[in-house]
C-alpha cells in the first residue's frame, strides 16, 4: 500500500532530507537485509542520529514521543495491569494481563519485579490500579523506564495497545549519539520511508537549533551496514 507523503511534509526548515535520498536509502537497507544477507530472524531498522552544536552536560536535554504510521516492532509486547473488566477485555483480545492479586503475589521481590519488567516491552494499567503500583511493586518498573500508561474504561484497549506499539521516544542522554527503532525489514519501502520521514521531522522539531543541531543521520538494520541519510 502506497503512502501519501504530502501529509508528512513539514515546514521548509524540516525538509533537508529529499524524497529521492529517503527512498534510495530505505531501499538499500531493505535490499541488503532481505536479499544480500538475509537472516533467520526479523531485523529491526534503526534511525541513528549524530548531533552537533549540542553539549549534553550543559544544554537542556530534549525528550519527546511521536506515534508512527506503522508499528516498528511486530513482536513488541504490552501487558495490562488491570481491574477485572480490563483484564477480561485484554484476555478476550489475546493481550497479556495481570490482576492486582497477581501483582501482590510478587511480594515486592526485586528479582521478580525485574523479571516482569524484562518480560514485556511496555505496560498499561487501569486508572484505579495505577495508583497502587508503587505500593504493590515498589519502584522497579519506574527504574526500568516502564512505568505503566493509564487507561480508563472509556478507552479502546486494543487501540491503546496499538498506540503504544506505534509510539517511539527520542531522549537526549550523555552523548551526542542516539538511536531509535523506526521499523523492521518486513515492511515495504513506502511504509519504512514514511516512518523514517515522520521520525526525522519530529526529532528536528525537538532540537533547539533544528537542522543546525544535526551532524548526520543513518538508517541501519540490526545486522546490516549503516546507510547515510543526511
Amino acid at each position: 500500500m502506497k503512502c501519501n507523503y504530502n501529509v508528512l511534509v513539514m515546514p521548509p526548515v524540516y525538509s533537508k532530507v529529499i524524497d529521492d535520498t529517503l527512498f534510495e536509502t530505505t531501499q538499500n537497507v531493505l535490499t541488503y537485509a532481505n536479499e544480500t544477507k538475509k537472516r533467520n530472524f526479523v531485523e529491526t531498522v534503526e534511525l541513528q542520529i549524530v548531533l552537533k552544536n549540542f553539549d549534553p552536560s550543559r544544554d537542556k536535554r530534549f525528550s519527546g514521543t511521536v506515534r508512527l504510521r506503522y508499528v516498528p516492532k511486530p513482536k513488541f509486547t504490552v501487558c495490562v495491569l488491570g481491574d477485572e473488566r480490563h483484564c477480561d477485555e485484554a484476555r478476550a483480545n489475546n493481550i497479556p494481563a495481570m490482576t492486582v492479586d497477581d501483582l501482590k503475589k510478587l511480594n515486592k521481590d526485586k528479582k521478580l519485579v525485574r523479571k516482569l519488567s524484562h518480560q514485556y516491552d511496555a505496560f498499561l494499567a487501569s486508572d484505579v490500579v495505577i495508583r497502587q503500583i508503587p505500593r504493590i511493586l515498589g519502584p522497579g518498573l519506574n527504574k526500568a523506564g516502564k512505568f505503566p500508561t493509564a487507561i480508563t474504561h472509556g478507552d479502546s484497549l486494543v487501540q491503546k495497545v496499538e498506540e503504544i506499539k506505534s509510539t517511539i521516544k527520542f531522549q537526549a542522554k550523555k552523548t551526542i549519539c542516539l538511536a531509535v527503532a523506526v521499523g523492521n525489514v518486513t515492511m515495504t519501502v513506502d511504509e519504512l520511508a514514511a516512518n523514517i520521514n515522520l521520525s526525522v521531522n519530529f526529532l528536528v522539531s525537538l532540537l533547539k537549533k533544528n537542522w543546525q543541531n544535526v551532524r548526520a543521520l543513518y538508517v541501519k538494520s540490526s545486522m546490516g551496514k549503516p546507510q547515510r541519510l543526511y
